[in-house]
This record gives C-alpha cells, structure tokens and sequence, in this order.
C-alpha cells in the first residue's frame, strides 16, 4: 500500500519523499512534548507550592499557586489539541516513508517494526493525553474546583509516568530519522548516489 502511494505521487515528492520540503511530523512533536510536559510541571510546582512560596518571595517573584495551575491546565488542553494534529502527520508521513531495510536499530528492531511499534505509541499517547485532559478538567472544574491544591497526586503520578513513555516513544522516532533514514532528505539522496549539496 505504501509504495503504491509513493508512485501515484510520484514527481510530486522531494528528496526526502514528501511532498513539501520540511517533515511535519517532527516539529509538531516537539510541540506536543514541550505543551505537555510544562502542563505537568508547572502543576506540579502548584501542587508543591506551599513549600516553594519562600524562595518565591525571597526571589521576589510575584507568583501565585492559582496561576501555576493556569499554565498547566492550559498547556494540557492544547497539548491535547496539538497531538491529534501530530500522530495525523505522523501517519501520513510514514505511509510515504522508504526506509533502508538492510538496517538494524540499536534495539535490535528492523524498519517496519519500529514504524508499528511507534505508530501504536503514538495512538497510545494520544489517547494518555486526551483521557489525562479530562481527568484534569473534572479536576479543575468539579471535584476540586473550592480546593488550594487543584490537582491529585495521584494525577501528577501518571505524568511522570507519561514522561517515561514520551522517552521510548521519542527514542523510536529517533531510530527511524537517524538509523532508516526516513524524511532525512541527506540520507535519502546518498543512498540514490546524489551528492547533497548538489541536490540541495
């Protein structure tokens, strides 16, 4: 299925097999990542707030526990909203992708597993992220909206836990740009025998 995608595309792929220059997918992962993990964080430092709020005022910076949970409420709905956007881009980029089978990963995994095996986590922290949204909302909305300390711990538990999962996650999309070459423009014209700075 994928290669006869590439060949109805055709002519209107680049070198790096897309049809536009630069790889979404990448770029709204970093997105994801960064939106997410500065929404657990800055919960986090709310949630711990009553111990920080002397070196708060000894640095004289003027911050308050409710605005702590803003940032983290906020950076979550819209991590929530950028990572439908992110595995959609991720799915139509790997159907375009022509990786170097003859290669192994440093986990030992070919081509067409790591691209399951990241396209499954990535569905997987999709639906993390979009449950821990609605978990946060009932929080900041319903359960402990009268309440100094906006979120559960348990709640910041699964975060971190999240954090570990965004770690194999992002370490298989890393052996797919860096070891099968796939999006990488450079390593797509070497391996045609193309001089990149040529091409490029």
């Amino acid at each position: 299925m994928r290669s006869d995608l590439v060949n109805q595309l055709g002519d209107q792929l680049g070198a790096n097999n897309l049809p536009y220059p630069i790889p979404i997918h990448p770029n709204l992962v970093h997105l994801t990542l960064g939106l997410f993990i500065v929404a657990v964080a800055f919960d986090l430092v709310g949630a711990l707030f009553p111990l920080e709020k002397p070196l708060f005022k000894y640095l004289a910076i003027p911050a308050t526990r409710s605005s702590f949970f803003d940032v983290g409420w906020y950076n979550l709905l819209a991590s929530a909203i950028v990572t439908f956007f992110t595995v959609a881009s991720g799915f139509y980029e790997i159907m375009l992708a022509q990786p170097f089978e003859e290669v192994r990963s440093a986990w030992g995994l070919g081509a067409m597993s790591t691209m399951l095996w990241h396209g499954v986590g990535g569905v997987l922290l999709l639906l993390l992220i979009v449950l821990m949204t609605v978990w946060r909302g009932f929080q900041r909305y319903v359960w402990r909206k009268d309440m100094a300390r906006q979120v559960q711990w348990s709640y910041l538990a699964v975060g971190l836990v999240i954090f570990a999962l965004m770690f194999f996650q992002g370490t298989l999309g890393a052996h797919l740009g860096g070891e099968f070459g796939v999006h990488v423009t450079a390593d797509q014209l070497l391996k045609v025998g193309e001089d990149p700075n040529v091409r490029l």
